[in-house]
């Protein structure tokens, strides 16, 4: 009897040992990691992604995002458009599986059956419609709404069939349709509780919200109930990290995996190193100092004139920034359409730098206020404005400020100078000319010169019209020469995107927007 008992229970011990086995395999024979599963096939599933970075995010709502930081956390993740962009910059479908031009005033879109927000609420033309008019309406108040400002009805056909109608042609309207500003958002949340996007987005994305711990981090869950291609990790934490050394530290050490913030003095460092690598692409970003136009003394176009002679923009590129990037002539990437090689930017010329001062009444010396962030190379870059300047009679005075505060001086017009950058979103000269110069943008949506020029205005809302590419081109190229003679910013840097990520990591790249792109990204 004893021993039938012992047989009885050595084929218990067996069963539960396979039934383990089949729990902790599931039914592809996966093997359990510390981050993850590996499938058969040697696919790499689950675990936590660690994003590290040097700031917080500013707010989570697309209609109000105005920083590519931000809008790096949601776009992609929570956030889905109509169309997208593939890694050579072509659209391709995403909520709308089909599009076309009617006329130039007109386009119609097929939306894709079966989508639901992470609240439940289906997608469809209603959600599509609510969205637009949210944007548009000017009670919401979106810095945002003069990109889209052309649309002037989004009419619901039925749940599958939306068509946009516009007041006046947009050549850019698709390539602003598939950014971040072109994000679908739940209408549950627009109609019940819209103040609460900032801080907790809705979307279709392949990334549900989770929690958003301010200055420390924000968490990601994978979309269990996606529409397409699931993610393949269960979750991702964008962590703020202020300092460089511990940020790299942190990847190397396999306690983070991606920071697309890389000190340029590190690019050795990861290069050797056999647990990190670095990824690099031409970017559509642009560096520039900036000028506050309408507060003196650079309200006079003399003394940015003088300033723009004296700084030797070749030495930034390569003491500052390792010669990482290229030399800028204009506030646009040769990557972006409407780029003109034939747009000069001041030479280096000290004497005619001190004769403009002398001509402005500024002989006896001027003393300024120079705004930036708290990103290592911003900091170099003022240190380095500084000593130039100081060789002409201006005496610079450095403000470094935490990210945050940076965006919400400038958006203020609380500052004299700036160091600044702008990101293109979508690879056409519109977003930097419309943003950053045209007299509408002025604050928050991207003029933190605080310029107006009706002719600037003109030209820049004639290529927005024009359907000719190379006449668009033409237009752009006089503007630009316009805002180059008013000596409104100096051209420092074309971008060169850098990211470094963990040796532990696959699939991960960014797109030239400098958009962490996450989705099949995996942790061995």
């Amino acid at each position: 009897m004893k021993k039938f008992k012992w047989i009885q229970m050595i084929a218990f011990v067996s069963v539960l040992v396979l039934l383990l086995q089949g729990c902790s395999t599931g039914n592809s024979a996966e093997k359990e990691n510390k981050s993850g599963k590996e499938t058969a096939s040697g696919d790499k599933t689950g675990g936590e992604l660690v994003v590290v970075r040097l700031s917080d995010a500013t707010g989570l709502d697309p209609h109000f995002i105005t920083d590519i930081p931000s809008a790096n956390v949601v776009h992609g993740k929570v956030y889905e458009t109509l169309l997208a962009f593939d890694k050579d910059r072509n659209f391709v479908p995403l909520l709308a599986t089909e599009w076309k031009q009617v006329d130039d005033l007109t386009w119609d879109f097929t939306l894709r059956e079966g989508v639901k927000f992470h609240d439940g609420t289906p997608f469809n033309g209603e959600a599509v419609k609510a969205t637009f008019d949210r944007l548009l309406d000017p009670a919401t108040g979106s810095p945002q709404k003069d990109k889209l400002g052309m649309i002037s009805e989004v009419v619901v056909v039925d749940d599958t069939h939306v068509t946009i109608k516009l007041s006046t042609p947009y050549a850019p309207l698709l390539s602003i349709l598939a950014s971040n500003e072109g994000s679908i958002l739940s209408p549950k949340m627009i109609q019940e509780t819209p103040d609460e996007l900032a801080t907790h987005p809705v979307g279709t994305g392949p990334f549900v919200f989770d929690s958003w711990k301010s200055g420390q981090a924000i968490t990601l869950n994978k979309n269990k109930d996606y529409w397409g291609e699931k993610a393949k990790v269960d979750s991702v934490v964008f962590k703020v990290v202020p300092e460089d050394a511990t940020r790299l530290a942190m990847i190397e050490s396999g306690e983070a995996h991606i920071s697309d913030q890389v000190p340029v003095t590190e690019i050795e460092r990861i290069e050797n190193s056999d647990k990190m690598s670095l990824f690099r692409t031409d970017g559509l970003a642009v560096e520039y100092l900036g000028f506050n136009t309408t507060v003196a003394p650079f309200d006079n176009v003399k003394v940015r004139q003088a300033i723009s002679y004296a700084i030797e923009r070749e030495a930034i590129i390569s003491g500052v920034y390792n010669n990482v990037g290229t030399l800028a002539n204009v506030a646009m990437s040769p990557q972006v359409f409407g780029y003109s090689a034939e747009v000069k930017a001041y030479p280096y010329d000290v004497n005619k730098a001190k004769e403009l001062l002398q001509e402005a009444g500024f002989d006896k010396g001027i003393k300024v206020k120079l705004l930036t962030s708290d990103r290592k190379e911003r900091i170099n870059m003022a240190e380095v404005v500084q000593s130039q300047l100081k060789g002409i009679g201006v005496d610079v005075e450095i403000q470094v400020m935490e990210y945050g505060s940076y965006i919400q001086q400038i958006e203020n017009s609380e500052h004299q100078m700036l160091i600044g950058g702008w990101g293109n979103a979508t690879g056409d000269g519109d977003y930097n000319q419309y943003n950053l110069f045209h007299s509408a943008s002025v604050g928050a949506p991207g003029n933190h010169f605080y310029y107006q020029n009706p002719v600037v205005d003109n030209l820049i809302e004639q290529a927005r019209v024009e359907t000719e590419p190379s006449k668009r081109e033409e237009i752009y190229k006089e503007a630009m020469q316009i805002e180059m003679d008013d000596a409104v910013y100096v051209p420092i840097r074309n971008y060169e995107l850098l990211a470094v990520y963990s040796n532990n990591v696959d699939n991960f790249w960014l797109d030239a927007s400098n958009y962490l792109m996450l989705k099949d990204v995996t942790v061995k």
